[in-house]
């Protein structure tokens, strides 16, 4: 298997007609672009994406292929247009019909669910790669939920048991082409066309944001979101002095001169690891430790550069860039101010955006006071790329 072993079917074909529009829904404009594009922009990040088919009416053929040529622009990525059926899962069906079946992993994605982010396929692919079975996303449900006939309630469900269904949902290619040449019924999602197959399910945490967009009141909801330019974020990070006299301290993933390095798995830099919580925390992507591990080999001994990088990428699939990012060195020691201009260059070179340092001490107090170690706090202000989500 190679790497880029994923295909995504975008499901694009229906007419909106609760959505009150004069064309189909996946062609409505949301913040200055349809809500096709949005869902292909989402997309385009996935680095295993080999294939995209997009199943859209009759007529907008044409259209189709100038929005995801201009989604996917610089991307190495085949997609293909069919017309959509009579049906959601006829649309299917036809986008099947042109699916490349060498791939392994196949994402059947609504295109009225545009806000749902990379993360959210990424995690469904993964899980379908892991598991092997049909995978749905799911929220939980906050609500108190009834089962009444006609106007009386015969009895409160118990919600503890029940999920919402999202899209993406997603299968082996193989598995997937099998239960739709077996279909002899309609059904509402795939998932559930795969169990009547005698297909497993499982299922990942959702996403708020993969929302499905079917009335006017959905569509203002989801113009709400991107009103929501800016999001701040906080990260620390402590690490004790080495015992080893020659091991050198690297603090913004340059080594400071003359210095008695930090004790950590990777390189102890207190300042870059603080950086990269703040901009997780900022894009709501979890801290350093969910997203790198605090322990895995291949990390052992890595510059800070290495998961400031890493945080980069993430922050930029899921929609935003980064403003600024400012950070406090809390110790006795090392000295900053000789070394305050290099790490601020060298930190702004790498994330693109301006970086400011600051130092103070603990007046004596604490482990720091003793000079047993170094912390650092980081502040991180992120804003929605243009067309991309602030959620």
């Amino acid at each position: 298997m190679t790497n880029r072993d994923l295909a995504v079917v975008v499901v694009a074909a229906g007419l909106g007609t609760r959505l009150g529009a004069n064309k189909p829904k996946a062609f409505v404009s949301l913040a200055e672009k349809t809500l096709l594009q949005h869902t292909l922009e989402n997309i385009a990040p996935l680095a295993s994406l080999e294939q995209v088919i997009i199943a859209v009416p009759a007529g907008h053929e044409q259209q189709t292929a100038e929005l995801a040529d201009l989604a996917l622009a610089g991307k190495s990525i085949r997609f293909d247009v069919v017309v959509g059926g009579d049906s959601r899962q006829q649309s299917i069906a036809n986008a099947l019909g042109v699916l490349d079946e060498t791939l392994d992993v196949v994402l059947v994605h609504d295109a009225a669910r545009a806000l749902a982010p990379a993360s959210l396929f990424q995690r469904v692919a993964n899980e379908v790669r892991r598991s092997g079975y049909g995978v749905v996303p799911a929220l939980k449900i906050v609500d108190t939920i009834k089962r009444v006939d006609g106007e009386i309630v015969r009895e409160t469900v118990d919600r503890n048991l029940l999920r919402v269904a999202q899209t993406p949902q997603g299968f082996k290619v193989a598995d997937l082409v099998s239960a739709y040449a077996a279909a002899a019924n309609e059904f509402t999602d795939d998932a559930a066309l795969f169990q009547a197959h005698g297909g497993q399910i499982v299922s990942v945490e959702g996403e708020e944001a993969a929302f499905k967009i079917t009335t006017a009141e959905d569509l203002a909801a989801a113009e709400l979101r991107f009103a929501n330019t800016f999001r701040s974020g906080i990260g620390s990070d402590v690490h004790r002095f080495s015992e080893d006299e020659n091991k050198p301290l690297y603090l913004g993933t340059i080594i400071w001169p003359g210095e008695r390095g930090l004790e950590g798995h990777s390189d102890g830099d207190a300042v870059s690891h603080a950086i990269v919580d703040a901009l997780l925390s900022a894009a709501g992507l979890g801290d350093i430790g969910s997203n790198f591990g605090v322990d895995r080999p291949e990390y052992s001994g890595a510059n800070g550069r290495v998961f400031l990088e890493g945080a980069m990428k993430l922050v930029a699939e899921n929609g935003f860039s980064i403003q600024n990012v400012a950070v406090q060195i809390i110790g006795n020691r090392p000295k900053v101010a000789p070394m305050r201009a290099a790490v601020e260059a060298e930190l702004s070179g790498i994330l693109g955006a301006p970086v400011t340092v600051g130092a103070t001490t603990t007046d004596g107090l604490g482990f720091l006071g003793n000079s047993e170690g170094v912390a650092a706090v980081a502040t991180a202000l992120l804003a929605s790329a243009k067309g991309r989500l602030a959620s």
